[in-house]
């Protein structure tokens, strides 16, 4: 078998413009719901890209922590690539992606930090392993595996059972000004419904596949 011959049936649901929620957070909450429920794993998986001064892109996979009408949230080191990237082009994409239902959500707009009381929430909900790495690991700069595992294990007897939220450490809120839901269809004549801002309103429109 060769790369050619790797190929994929679509043909488990179809995406209508009539089924459409009349605002894009409410079709994903409506979406994600469903994968919940058909055993999706890790549902809340999403590719996080972003793009630094020069315009050079940069993605990875972070994980969905929050959802409201005002966008979705999630948790990182400030000084990370992707901080440093957000920190001078405050402009994101997400992509989620659920095979099982052969759907994915494309999500762009602008993001913001969150408060630091919504952070320090978020932070003591976490298992304590999590916290005292967050303090352990100096996010996307050099370090040996040696060094890691002694700074985790210095920080583990130094922090206590209560480690107070690192300032490098919080939380960032995407706010959406487009979002693509797709579907799988069978001759690669694939749904696409796009919600794009318009002021405060939202433009639905279909894409050619």
């Amino acid at each position: 078998m060769t790369l050619a011959d790797l190929r994929q049936k679509y043909e488990k649901d179809v995406l209508l413009e009539s089924s459409l929620a009349a605002t894009p957070l409410k079709q994903f909450s409506k979406w994600f719901d469903e994968a919940m429920h058909a055993g999706v794993p890790e549902p809340n998986t999403m590719t996080l890209a972003t793009a630094d001064a020069n315009g050079r892109p940069s993605a990875r996979i972070v994980l969905l922590k929050g959802l409201s009408d005002e966008g979705i949230t999630f948790f990182t080191n400030y000084d990370s690539r992707k901080g440093r990237d957000l920190a001078v082009n405050p402009q994101a994409s997400l992509l989620f992606f659920w095979e099982p239902m052969e759907r994915q959500v494309r999500i762009e707009g602008r993001v913001e930090k969150i408060s630091a009381e919504k952070s320090d929430e978020y932070y003591k909900s976490r298992p304590l392993g999590s916290r005292i790495g967050a303090w352990a690991s100096p996010q996307s700069q050099p370090i040996t595996h040696e060094e890691l595992e002694k700074r985790n294990e210095e920080l583990t007897r130094s922090l206590g059972t209560e480690p107070a939220r690192p300032p490098y450490w919080g939380g960032y809120l995407l706010k959406p000004d487009y979002v693509e839901f797709w579907q799988g269809r069978p001759s690669r004549l694939h749904d696409r419904l796009a919600y794009t801002r318009n002021g405060s309103a939202w433009i639905q429109s279909r894409l050619a596949p």
